[in-house]
């Protein structure tokens, strides 16, 4: 009788473990391959160890990337197929899921492209071994008048300065190759932005640039964290001189490009990108085009069917952004994990593109290593890879028209 008794709790026992597995894997379509992985497998470090990454930022909680946001980080992984882009937001962690039942399709439309990274940004580890470690720990963000753009001007410094590669704003769209490894872009004569820059890891004038983050601390004045800082810094490094024609310039082993580079429309002419050119320009002597976000403020959006230059931009540099987002989406994008919420919104990852605070690229029945190797340095080699050539909603730190040499000149192509 207790035997008999013992078997049928065991049976009962065996079928409701059963049921429960089945429910775990069907939920989320895996189940160990799903989960962080340790602090000694590849993960960020990994990731970005060559200085190859292009490198988006969103330094608030939101969780919902606009259409122009899903371009910049689609036209940088059409532009640079063979390495990695990473887009660190801050309102990633690590308990959020991904979803299947997406109500924000740009996450699945990310998460789908090849060489996109969706990661944690964690401040307080990304600034350990850096000057910014001691000013982030004791500052109070609550009473921070622009601390998501002074955040993200702190970020960028020490990520690149840590792991090396190019950083963009997340209203910058690609267009061509960057044939510099360190180098800064000009928005007008001699004066720097910080809207996109490169450097190999380690670069010394990255971290002088952190130093006087800290040193010279201002939140009160708009911009001085950010492109006042590379400025100052520059002419620290540098004799700056007026560009002639459209030469670049070279001080030292850093490449101050030219304004037509990536600003060939100027802050005080933004809303030309969303008028009807005929004929459009071509942009020959740009490598990406900064649509100042910060000075749309949302007034001007892309309309399909419209005709200017941003709806052909989009057409032509970010095609699953313009299919999907501004045309509308006609079927699913991506493989997504079981229904979860992140800040109230619930949206679908690919397992494959997100990884739990940025400890390692995720791929059911594959080893991790394998494709951020394969990523990280091309289908040549590390040895022959060529080197090539960026903040948050909205992009941070358009000059104001005081600043800009530039301001009320038209455009030149």
């Amino acid at each position: 009788m207790l035997k008999a008794l013992q078997l049928s709790l065991s049976a009962v026992l065996l079928l409701a473990s059963g049921f429960l597995f089945y429910q775990l894997t069907t939920r989320s379509g895996c189940l160990f391959s799903c989960l962080p992985l340790s602090n000694s497998q590849p993960g960020l470090e990994d990731l970005l160890s060559h200085g190859r990454s292009i490198v988006f930022l969103e330094t608030s909680e939101r969780l919902e990337p606009p259409p122009l946001v899903s371009c910049a980080v689609e036209s940088a992984a059409k532009i640079y197929p063979e390495r990695p882009v990473v887009f660190l937001m801050k309102g990633l962690n690590d308990f959020t899921q991904p979803s299947s039942n997406s109500s924000n399709p740009a996450f699945s439309l990310l998460s789908a492209i090849d060489n996109v990274f969706l990661l944690s940004l964690d401040m307080n580890r990304l600034f350990e071994g850096t000057p910014l470690l001691p000013w982030y720990t004791q500052i109070n963000s609550s009473t921070e008048r622009y601390w998501l753009h002074v955040s993200s001007d702190a970020s960028r410094l020490a990520m690149i300065w840590k792991y090396g590669g190019i950083y963009a704003d997340t209203d910058v769209i690609s267009i061509r190759p960057i044939p510099e490894e360190n180098f800064l872009a000009a928005q007008s004569s001699q004066l720097s932005s910080n809207g996109v820059f490169g450097f190999l890891p380690h670069h010394p004038f990255l971290w002088e640039c952190m130093e006087n983050f800290v040193e010279h601390y201002n939140s009160d004045l708009w911009g001085h964290q950010g492109p006042h800082l590379m400025t100052r810094m520059l002419r620290v490094w540098c004799k700056l001189e007026d560009f002639k024609e459209l030469n670049d310039l070279k001080c030292q082993n850093i490449s101050f490009l030219h304004p037509q580079r990536f600003y060939p429309i100027s802050f005080s002419e933004w809303w030309r990108y969303y008028e009807v050119w005929d004929p459009e320009p071509s942009f020959n002597n740009s490598y990406a085009l900064h649509l100042w976000n910060y000075m749309n403020k949302g007034r001007k959006t892309v309309v399909k069917g419209s005709n200017t230059l941003v709806e052909n931009l989009y057409r032509k540099h970010c095609p699953r952004t313009y299919r999907d987002l501004i045309q509308g989406p006609e079927g699913p994008v991506s493989r997504g994990l079981g229904p979860a919420t992140y800040g109230g919104s619930t949206f679908s990852v690919s397992p494959e593109r997100f990884v739990p605070h940025a400890f390692a690229w995720l791929s059911p029945g594959r080893d991790p290593r394998s494709k951020a190797q394969e990523i990280r340095e091309g289908p040549r080699g590390l040895a022959n890879a060529v080197p090539s050539r960026t903040g948050p909603f909205p992009s941070a730190w358009e000059e104001p028209a005081e600043l800009n040499a530039s301001a009320g000149r038209r455009p030149s192509f």
